[in-house]
């Protein structure tokens, strides 16, 4: 199988694995636990935090300085964000484009009566600032922006770095799920002025099962459930140290400040090629800066689950959309809101390399490509 659907999920990185054998194969771990082995446990886990903070740009260990809320994952992190950040009655701001662990919150939230604003995207598949500063200076005046860094399907940028600049123009904090961009691009949390990010190891070939909730200093949350004392009670409950200590490896290996440009090549190797054997093939959001590894890919006169059990058939792996929804035949509301015409939408995949991709793979993908693509023309 040649796998391109790093979007969704990540192959596990050995020297990650590795190191949470060690950890395992070391005892039982509670690190709320006073003997000597949950002492070693804590130890590991401040060790994994402290390093984690440090790779997203900040410290961790200084009281009242930045928090780092470990979760069981990008879904969860996101839900507390929402849930957790500012006057759950008050107006809310998302984008029409937001991964399903923000959409769906905020739509539960709209139906329960709170004030849920979308912001529109153009044609390229950015979000629109000047609607966002509309909203802000809307009354009543809302209490949290929530807003990606990367979009999930098409990898295009956001720009956060203006968005934070407004939010915090207008005293409303900005939560940034950066689910997809930590690990594949840099970035250093003290030098933004966002105040609250969600990450994935998972998604940068670090392990299933954890991600991470970091804070600004003095950003106010209101933790979801109650229980024991960890993790400050933000997030009660035994953490998980071997899956903490993966995800510190991970990050530590994933280096995308040398990894992105070498992934962008191949990238554009994989679009150029395709678009020279199908001159028709449309690429979402190509105007737009994107993640390095991502194309989501428009196959006109097809149909999209057609095309994927094609693929998957000739062993290659992608999908066709967000991997929380492409389960379902609902189609992909981000191109929606893009205005492609709806028979492209279902016409589109996504492709997701990554850096453990090879040209030889790349060429060997491009080649099943466009031959599973003229067969189904022909049908």
């Amino acid at each position: 199988m040649i796998y391109l659907d790093n979007n969704a999920t990540t192959q596990l990185d050995p020297q990650v694995g590795q190191a949470m054998l060690e950890v395992w194969q070391s005892g039982p771990l509670n690190p709320s636990s006073q003997h000597a082995a949950g002492r070693r446990a804590r130890l590991w886990l401040d060790d994994a935090m402290g390093e984690l903070g440090q790779r997203l740009g900040t410290r961790c260990d200084q009281p009242g300085g930045p928090r780092l809320i470990l979760t069981s994952g990008g879904t969860e992190a996101n839900n507390l964000a929402l849930r957790g950040l500012g006057d759950r009655r008050a107006p809310l701001i998302v984008s029409q484009i937001e991964h399903a662990s923000v959409r769906e919150v905020a739509l539960a939230a709209a139906a329960a009566g709170r004030p849920v604003h979308a912001l529109p995207v153009d044609a390229k598949g950015v979000v629109s600032l000047e609607a966002l500063e509309t909203r802000l200076a809307g009354s009543p005046p809302p209490t949290l922006v929530s807003l990606m860094a990367a979009n999930n399907e098409t990898g295009v940028l956001q720009p956060i770095a203006e968005a934070a600049s407004l939010c915090h123009a207008a005293d409303v904090p900005l939560h940034v799920d950066a689910t997809q961009w930590i690990g594949k691009l840099p970035f250093a949390f003290d030098e933004t002025a966002i105040d609250a990010i969600t990450f994935a190891p998972h998604k940068f070939h670090g392990p299933t099962g954890i991600g991470g909730l970091l804070l600004a200093p003095r950003v106010p949350f209101q933790p979801a459930w109650q229980g024991g004392g960890q993790q400050l009670g933000d997030r009660p409950g035994t953490e998980a140290v071997a899956l903490a200590v993966g995800a510190a490896a991970a990050l530590r290996l994933a280096d995308p400040t040398a990894a992105a440009p070498p992934v962008a090549r191949l990238r554009d190797r994989f679009e150029t090629t395709l678009q020279q054997a199908l001159p028709e093939v449309v690429i979402h959001g190509q105007a737009a800066p994107r993640l390095p590894g991502t194309s989501c890919l428009g196959f006109p006169g097809t149909n999209r689950q057609s095309m994927l059990m094609t693929l998957d058939f000739a062993g290659i792996a992608c999908s066709s959309g967000s991997a929380c929804a492409s389960g379902s035949s609902q189609p992909s509301y981000v191109l929606q809101a893009m205005g492609v015409p709806d028979p492209l939408v279902e016409a589109s995949l996504r492709f997701g390399l990554s850096r453990f991709s090879t040209e030889t793979e790349i060429d060997q993908a491009t080649a099943v490509i466009v031959k599973a693509y003229k067969d189904l023309r022909k049908v």
